[in-house]
C-alpha cells in the first residue's frame, strides 16, 4: 500500500474505533483468561487438599474437573473472540478498505 493510502486508514474514524474496540475486547479475555488460569494454578499451589477430594466413591478427583473447565474456558473465550472478528470487526475493516481507496 502506499503511504498515502495508510495515512487515510489511520485518519479513518472508524479504523480508531476499530483500534479501540478490538484492544479493549482482547485485554477483557487476556484478563478473564488470567484470572482463571492463574486461579487454577493458585489452587494447585496453595490448596492441594482442595483439588484432591475425591468426587463420589470414584477415584476421580475435584482437580479433574476443574482443570477440564479452564481448557473449556479457553476454547470458549477463543470462539468468542473469532465470532466477534468475524461479524464486527471484519465488516468494519472492510468498510475501512472501502473508504480508503475512493
Amino acid at each position: 500500500m502506499s503511504d498515502a493510502v495508510v495515512a487515510r486508514i489511520e485518519a479513518n474514524p472508524k479504523y480508531q474505533e476499530l483500534k479501540r474496540k478490538r484492544s479493549s475486547f482482547g485485554w477483557a479475555l487476556c484478563i478473564l483468561m488470567f484470572i482463571v488460569y492463574y486461579g487454577y494454578i493458585a489452587l494447585i499451589a496453595f490448596d492441594k487438599p482442595f483439588l484432591a477430594q475425591p468426587i463420589g466413591d470414584g477415584v476421580i478427583t475435584l482437580g479433574i474437573p476443574i482443570g477440564m473447565g479452564v481448557i473449556i474456558f479457553t476454547i470458549l473465550i477463543t470462539g468468542i473472540y473469532v465470532r466477534r472478528a468475524n461479524n464486527e470487526y471484519d465488516t468494519l475493516t472492510a468498510e475501512i478498505l472501502k473508504d480508503a481507496v475512493k
